[in-house]
């Protein structure tokens, strides 16, 4: 008997698939949004719709589960850290003190992600938080060339960023879904 969970999806119409086309959340009304900001909301809100889904029906010893030693890796852990990097991107936009860590030190976003509803709870609401709170500062800077923050930023680097750091993390929220019960997809 092994370990390694067989591959599955509930998609039926393509079985590498998360979900089939007609239940995906994501893009399902076949149109492109017009302009540059309104591309850049809609890829950040289905990156974030992704992680989320990713996350659905695990427990919490499920959703801590790491990917393969020595690595910290987790779905919770991913959650929390997508939650921390929210606020540092705030903290590069607003003058004035930075909020502190939500977790504490380097790697704490990883490292103290243990499997207790509570704190997966926690985890959840920060990021809904977080993302709220950052969508929010952002939404007051419609022009994308727009130097932001002590560096001088522009608005668009920090839209780019964001939506590169939860792309990345959906490559690896696949891989750690996959391990954990072999739900495989897009």
């Amino acid at each position: 008997m092994s370990d390694v969970p067989e591959r599955w999806s509930q998609a039926s119409v393509y079985p590498d698939m998360w979900a089939d086309p007609d239940e995906d959340p994501r893009n399902n009304d076949g149109v492109s949004p017009d302009g540059e900001l309104a591309t850049l909301h809609d890829f950040l809100r289905n990156y974030r719709l992704t992680l989320q889904m990713k996350c659905e029906g695990l427990d919490p010893e499920k959703l801590t589960r790491r990917s393969v030693p020595p690595s910290t890796m987790s779905l919770l852990g991913l959650v929390r850290h997508l939650a921390e990097v929210e606020r540092d991107w705030r903290n590069w936009i607003l003058s004035g003190e930075p909020e502190p860590k939500l977790y504490g030190a380097r790697d704490a976003d990883f490292e103290g992600a243990v499997a207790e509803q509570a704190l997966v709870d926690g985890a959840f609401a920060d990021l809904a938080r977080e993302q709220a709170a950052t969508d929010a500062v952002l939404a007051e800077y419609p022009d994308l060339g727009a130097r932001v923050g002590q560096d001088g930023i522009a608005v668009r680097e920090l839209w780019v960023h964001r939506i590169e750091e939860y792309a990345r993390h959906c490559g690896h929220a696949d891989l750690l879904r996959e391990c954990i019960d072999g739900r495989v997809g897009q």
